[in-house]
């Protein structure tokens, strides 16, 4: 039984949903599918995290952190960048510990966004990118990354800025297509910002998860680039723990003043125990820079329990996901596929059309391969079985 309520509302976000991740989640536990949609993994962290929570936990660590996160665990944040990409961030004005990489990504469109300003993206795309943009009164500008390849038409690009332009989020490695940015796009991508006012929104949540030997090309690789990027990451992705909802930012500290303004009104702090545990796990870079390594080995083996399925795969460069087509046996809409897939075969997927704001279906479907072995052969095994219709 519900409550009704006399108030009449006018909706913020009227063309929002609930999110295609919630629904494939609910129709997968129904039928009781092998889920390869959702980007989180099903295997457990090590458990020295969870040891180092506890150890937090029962060491009465267990009020507010400092608003910007715990001292130690951003003085290693800026070791991090400095060590890896050769950029210089002051640990105490330009690192910000948050409450997940979406807090992040929401402190910078609406610290730095104001009405009547547009942001550039790249579809398809992360969900809340377009979302949060409109929530600051401003307009979001869509573009589309070239199929089958999923790389940036920077002519277009520069063709979209206008005067109004304030901002350009980017994804590398990418969900959902896992290509990377290459050091071309860096350059391009400089070529068209330099002289301007616009500021890089960039979601690196999956940087150490770049296969074959490539590199992980973000932007604080780039000086002219870091001086004006918001740089997104997030612990859950690198360690395996996604229900924690830990993050971090890096920007220059005239950036990070805005967001940080809105941090203390949204969230203040950043889970305590959580913050000791990963200041010391990340002690040791081993525990992320083998991440390539760890999910490479994913990507190869359901590449190759995939071999001799209907599907075919396109190449995935970074991230947890692997795009597949299905257009040369089917004609069907990407969210009727997955749909049958569900009910008929029992696995999970995403349709790629839900990554696009118009719904662009290019007979594409998602597949997540951060799932432990016994999982990805039981998905694999449905997926070789599927029959064209």
């Amino acid at each position: 039984m519900s409550i009704p309520t006399p108030v009449q509302l006018r909706s913020k976000l009227p063309d929002v949903g609930t999110t295609i991740f919630s629904v494939i989640g609910q129709l997968s536990a129904q039928h009781q599918a092998v889920n390869l949609s959702q980007g989180a993994p099903n295997f457990p962290c090590d458990p020295r995290l969870i040891a180092g929570v506890t150890q937090a936990m029962e060491a009465n660590r267990n009020q507010y952190a400092p608003m910007t996160g715990l001292g130690t665990l951003k003085t290693l944040i800026a070791g991090k960048a400095a060590a890896l990409y050769g950029a210089q961030y002051d640990d105490d004005s330009e690192v910000l510990v948050t409450a997940s990489a979406s807090e992040g990504i929401y402190c910078a469109i609406s610290g730095l966004v104001h009405p009547g300003d547009e942001v550039i993206y790249f579809e398809p795309s992360f969900d809340s990118y377009a979302p949060i943009v409109r929530l600051q009164g401003a307009t979001p500008v869509a573009i589309k990354l070239t199929v089958p390849d999923f790389a940036v038409n920077w002519d277009e690009v520069q063709a979209a800025i206008t005067p109004r332009t304030r901002m350009i989020i980017v994804n590398t490695p990418h969900n959902p297509s896992g290509q990377v940015f290459s050091r071309d796009d860096l350059e391009q991508l400089a070529a068209i910002t330099r002289h301007t006012d616009i500021v890089i929104l960039s979601d690196e949540v999956y940087e150490h998860i770049v296969f074959d030997g490539l590199k992980h090309h973000g932007m604080a690789t780039h000086p002219a680039l870091a001086e004006r990027s918001v740089i997104i990451s997030s612990f859950g992705k690198t360690f395996h723990v996604t229900g924690w909802r830990v993050g971090y930012c890096l920007a220059p500290a005239a950036l990070m003043d805005e967001m940080i303004k809105v941090h203390q009104f949204l969230m203040f702090s950043a889970d305590t125990p959580m913050q000791y545990a990963f200041a010391d796990y990340m002690a040791d870079p081993a525990r992320y820079l083998s991440l390539g390594e760890f999910y490479q080995r994913k990507r190869d083996l359901m590449q190759t329990l995939l071999a001799d399925s209907p599907f075919k795969l396109l190449p995935s460069a970074g991230s947890f996901f692997l795009l597949a087509s299905y257009e040369h046996f089917s004609d069907e809409s990407d969210s009727a596929m997955v749909k049958r897939l569900i009910v008929d075969y029992g696995v999970a997927t995403i349709p790629l059309s839900a990554f696009y704001t118009d719904g662009t279906d290019n007979k594409l479907i998602r597949l997540s391969f951060a799932k432990d072995e016994a999982t990805l052969r039981a998905g694999a095994q449905a997926l070789c079985q599927v029959k064209p219709r």
